[in-house]
């Protein structure tokens, strides 16, 4: 399934956020298209980050700081596929206009999968490796990085995974070990490298990192303060995370 499809799928589950791109090429700034949406600016930066992620190349470019809360354009993807969502919504309207049972809807509403995964990752099956009862699924990610999940052989033939497949690779934040830079990390994990970007914390509850990796696409972990502070990991410093293949959830569009 081609990037396209997999785009056109995520518009038809997640149309407010595909809007956001609308908003940002029509306000040119983070703060002004969040309060155009209807959404929190924490709300706004987590959508562009997400769709960052799917896509395989940035569809928004953004400047942090400055009057307004900083700028933010589409980039020539971004404008591509704002395209292909405004044409969408041009056969949403035909298809509302010819649907007799709006029940149909909501069944087809009801098999869209929605998730609390707060990392999601579009990846290419590059290799499956048979280990038993269990496959590996290597994946390729956009930018090139690669990442391991480890699935029952029975949801590969499920998922219809071959290589070549598109696949979103959801992993909770609460599964990824934050870890000094370069250290050495559990054999047969996946380990990831990447700058904090924003760190938020709330009395009582474990902070929120948000890591960007080098291809652009964004991380987000949970730690405890003390952990942070025997790391001595700051905004703008390096960090390294690992999780387990068995942490990576796969997901196919329907």
């Amino acid at each position: 399934m081609s990037l396209t499809s997999v785009l056109a799928q995520y518009i038809v589950r997640r149309p407010q956020r595909i809007a956001l791109l609308q908003h940002i090429a029509e306000q040119g700034s983070i703060t002004r298209a969040a309060k155009s949406a209807g959404l929190s600016y924490k709300a706004t930066w987590d959508a562009i980050d997400e769709l960052n992620n799917l896509a395989k190349k940035p569809l928004v470019e953004r400047s942090v700081g400055g009057k307004g809360g900083g700028g933010a354009r589409l980039s020539i993807e971004g404008e591509r596929v704002l395209r292909l969502y405004q044409r969408l919504q041009a056969l949403q309207a035909q298809v509302l206009e010819a649907t007799e049972d709006i029940s149909d809807l909501d069944l087809l509403s009801r098999l869209m999968l929605r998730t609390s995964a707060r990392n999601q990752l579009h990846g290419q099956v590059v290799r499956i490796d048979s280990h038993g009862r269990n496959d590996e699924i290597h994946l390729e990610l956009s930018g090139g990085q690669c990442l391991t999940a480890q699935i029952t052989h029975d949801s590969t033939q499920t998922l219809e995974l071959e290589i070549g497949s598109q696949v979103i690779a959801l992993i909770k934040a609460g599964w990824l070990e934050l870890q000094a830079p370069h250290q050495a990390n559990t054999l047969g994990y996946n380990s990831m490298q990447g700058n904090i970007e924003e760190l938020l914390s709330a009395p009582g509850s474990p902070t929120e990192i948000k890591i960007t990796l080098p291809s652009g696409q964004t991380l987000c972990a949970l730690a405890e303060p003390s952990l942070l502070e025997a790391l001595r990991l700051a905004i703008g410093s390096k960090v390294q995370v690992q999780f387990s293949p068995t942490h990576v959830l796969l997901g196919t569009p329907l």
